[in-house]
């Protein structure tokens, strides 16, 4: 075929008059869809030095005044190591380091795991020519796994936990740096050997919920029952009533679908018992609101849990693992009454978590931290009471910020939700 007969084509490039502007804010008929602003970091710095001021260990980015430095996920450890006299010095030497402890009180078994060991050589006389710098700069970023040998693990936060008495257990994590100088032998025969200074850290990483809280519940205005929709999911349970002419209660739950709750934020609820209209009246001095009958103490209680697992010997007796525990409550519900009829009773509210709580659930060897949320009726004198104690326990997972659209932090969905913790009586 003969490329003479092809037609020519021109194409000439639109002229553009005017660029359009940018904003960084959306305008009012704009939206924002996704923001991935990086975390700002502090700005002050965190400074030890030795018994003697020879030296000093300089750490960036924390607040000022911080008693501690803080870190969180697959951050810089980053710093200066400052020498106020360089002399004799032979090397200078910066390391972190991690370890998780289990104890087993009165059983008398320990087991360590090391969960980071990182170093680097600033200054080697050897290495290097000319005399040791007076400020060394170094930077060390931190683990996000740790291995205990059989298993890969998130690197865990810094945390403490024990049990009193016999059998009990302590349990720690904890992060520390250091920076140690080297000096020479006539260096030392003056006493003037080495040195180090060390100070631990706190290993906070962030989470984030991958979904916002929903919005409310409604209830029906026929039915007058919660409009259930697939942000919300229920738990049921019931309480079986004692007494002749009596009827079974039975509880609705209902808690955001993804169980996937900010420390810093309440957890929204609903509730409804249903049932005949005597036992509701029946249940009412054991209910979650203050009566007549009981102004001081409500028997109906809903609170978030935390159980504290320690396996120190990661064995099994007679089929049974050795693994110890403890429960703590770290959360409590505040009821509203939200309506009732002839045969329901409905309530609304939040659960409220300790503000000394700072860190959610996760799992390091041998040592395991879940938490629940666990709706119970215990009423103070189980045989003379209308009903039986009844308890329903739903996993959860917390995690340290809210739900943000930025994206900061590691988002946690609904996934791997720990079974219900054994049973314990009201603290």
């Amino acid at each position: 075929m003969s490329t003479t007969s092809l037609p020519s084509y021109g194409y000439a490039p639109p002229a553009f008059t005017r660029i359009p502007s940018y904003s960084a804010e959306p305008h009012e008929y704009e939206q924002r869809l996704a923001w991935n602003r990086a975390p700002r970091r502090p700005v002050g710095d965190f400074v030890k030095q030795s018994k003697g001021g020879n030296m000093s260990l300089r750490l960036f980015s924390q607040d000022d005044n911080a008693s501690l430095p803080v870190y969180g996920y697959g951050d810089a450890v980053e710093g200066t190591v400052d020498l106020a006299k360089t002399d004799g010095v032979t090397a200078v030497e910066v390391k972190i380091e991690g370890s998780l402890r289990l104890r087993e009180v009165a059983e008398g078994g320990t087991t360590t795991y090391k969960l980071c060991l990182s170093k680097v050589t600033l200054w080697n006389k050897e290495a290097d020519s000319g005399p040791c710098p007076s400020s060394l700069r170094f930077s060390l970023t931190l683990p996000t796994t740790f291995s205990d040998g059989r298993d890969t693990y998130p690197l865990p936060p810094t945390h403490d936990v024990h049990l009193s008495g016999v059998p009990g257990f302590n349990a720690n994590v904890d992060y520390g740096v250091s920076a140690t100088v080297a000096k020479g032998k006539a260096t030392t025969l003056l006493r003037l050997g080495n040195g180090t200074v060390s100070t631990p850290f706190i290993y906070y990483p962030r989470t984030r919920p991958a979904l916002p809280l929903p919005a409310a519940m409604r209830q029906s205005l026929d039915t007058f029952r919660f409009v259930e929709t697939p942000d919300w999911r229920s738990w049921e349970a019931t309480m079986k009533a004692r007494s002749s002419g009596g009827r079974d209660i039975h509880c609705q739950l209902y808690l955001p679908a993804s169980r996937v709750f900010s420390i810093t934020q309440p957890i929204p609820f609903h509730i409804m018992f249903s049932s005949s209209a005597f036992s509701l009246a029946a249940y009412l001095p054991y209910g979650p609101m203050a009566t007549i009958l009981s102004p001081s103490r409500q028997f109906t209680r809903l609170k978030v849990i935390r159980q504290s697992i320690v396996d120190v010997r990661n064995a099994m007796i007679l089929g049974t693992k050795t693994d110890m525990w403890r429960v703590d409550t770290i959360g409590e519900a505040e009821f509203r009454h939200s309506g009732d009829g002839p045969d329901w009773l409905a309530f609304v509210g939040e659960i409220r978590i300790d503000p000394q709580v700072k860190i959610g659930g996760f799992k390091a060897g041998g040592l395991t931290v879940k938490d629940f949320i666990e709706l119970s009726m215990l009423p103070p004198d189980p045989p003379r009471a209308p009903f039986s104690e009844m308890r329903l326990v739903i996993p959860i997972r917390l995690v340290t910020d809210p739900w943000s659209m930025d994206g900061q932090g590691l988002a946690i969905s609904d996934s791997d939700f720990s079974n219900p913790p054994t049973p314990t009586r009201p603290q």
